[in-house]
């Protein structure tokens, strides 16, 4: 027992560093003589468009231009687009290729679209404070980076939400070195999120951009590496205090949208899978059974580790603006997160595919 309460007082301290190590957004660009490209993918976003398009046009950052692109829309998307007028612009995404994803294929027809310094990717369900996009811009010149991004804060509403959403952070803080990540060039110390990619407009074309990763289901890290991996420098900062998305709604859109990247994102790497699913089970649920079994038994040491387990989470969500009583989720979150890791597994070996936004792919 004591050397695994030592394990986990070990996974607390490396979260801490990573926390304190991860630069945030904290001073705004002075010189607005660069030009910020906002560029929005949209398919059946109708619930979105207004969110995402006045969080854009409330910016600080005034040298902009905002593109959509409505990829073939069966909602109301492109009706409440049009009541912008002239504020935005709008294009009419073209008939998906073969062997390209929707999103890449819609972020790439955007980028040849744009006439900006910087091309700022923004996806339907995330929403900018005022200074943001400033302060970004701010860090990305500083660092003389090719790319900055983040992981937003995350409200969640429906159950599965709750249990596997704001565990975006945990793998970030906890499981990449983020000294690593943001220090060196290195494709292997890779994280980004795919809702928000401010890029240096050449650095982005040299390296082929979207084009890149056409297939991609993880598009946002494989770009990422990508670049990384042409010599460039891609910034991992904490946006949560000036960024949120709003990914899922409702439990079966959690299910889609994270079975279609949990797996792919290990490399549908099977030994992998399994490595994550029997660490997550031994040191993230083992220790409510462990806590129940010390309190029937009166061994009191039995309860640690499941208080260590609810600190690591708790100073994670502090540091992101989670909701105050989120930690206490973590062990049914990590029983949720390998259940879904071997359903993604499966799919993917027999050949079933992801699907999303009415499209299936292999």
């Amino acid at each position: 027992m004591i050397i695994y309460i030592f394990i986990l007082l070990l996974f607390l301290f490396v979260t801490i560093i990573n926390i304190f190590t991860m630069p945030r957004l904290k001073k705004a660009v002075e010189n607005e003589s660069s030009k910020v490209s906002f560029l929005i993918p949209m398919r059946n976003e109708e619930k979105n468009v207004k969110g995402v398009i006045d969080s854009v046009l409330r910016s600080d950052y005034l040298n902009r231009e905002v593109i959509v692109l409505n990829d073939q829309s069966e909602d109301r998307t492109a009706e409440i687009l049009s009541s912008y007028g002239d504020s935005i612009k709008v294009m009419n995404g073209r008939p998906l290729p073969e062997n390209w994803v929707g999103k890449v294929h819609a972020c790439h027809q955007l980028s040849k679209e744009a006439n900006g310094d910087f091309l700022c990717f923004v996806d339907a369900d995330l929403r900018l404070d005022q200074r943001a996009v400033s302060r970004a811009l701010y860090l990305l010149k500083k660092k003389n980076a090719a790319l900055i991004t983040g992981f937003p804060k995350f409200p969640a509403h429906s159950f599965l939400a709750k249990l596997l959403v704001p565990l975006q952070h945990f793998f970030v803080f906890f499981h990449l070195p983020n000294f690593m990540a943001n220090y060196t060039t290195l494709p292997a110390f890779t994280a980004a999120h795919g809702a928000f990619m401010l890029f240096e407009k050449e650095a982005y074309f040299k390296s082929s951009g979207h084009e890149s990763v056409k297939s991609s289901l993880v598009e946002d890290i494989h770009i990422t590496r990508h670049l990384k991996s042409e010599g460039y420098t891609c910034i991992l900062s904490n946006v949560s205090s000036h960024i949120t998305c709003d990914m899922y709604e409702t439990n079966s859109e959690v299910w889609e949208g994270f079975s279609k990247n949990i797996f792919t994102g290990l490399g549908r790497n099977v030994p992998a899978a399994v490595a994550v699913s029997v660490f997550y089970l031994c040191f993230y649920f083992l220790p409510l059974p462990l806590a129940i079994t010390g309190i029937l038994v009166e061994n009191y040491m039995w309860i640690v580790p499941l208080m260590i387990v609810f600190l690591q989470v708790f100073v994670i969500d502090l540091s992101t603006g989670q909701t105050k009583f989120h930690f206490l989720y973590m062990p049914l979150s990590a029983v949720a997160l390998v259940i879904l890791l071997l359903a993604s597994m499966r799919k993917s070996l027999t050949g079933k595919g992801y699907t999303w936004k009415g499209r299936t792919y292999n």
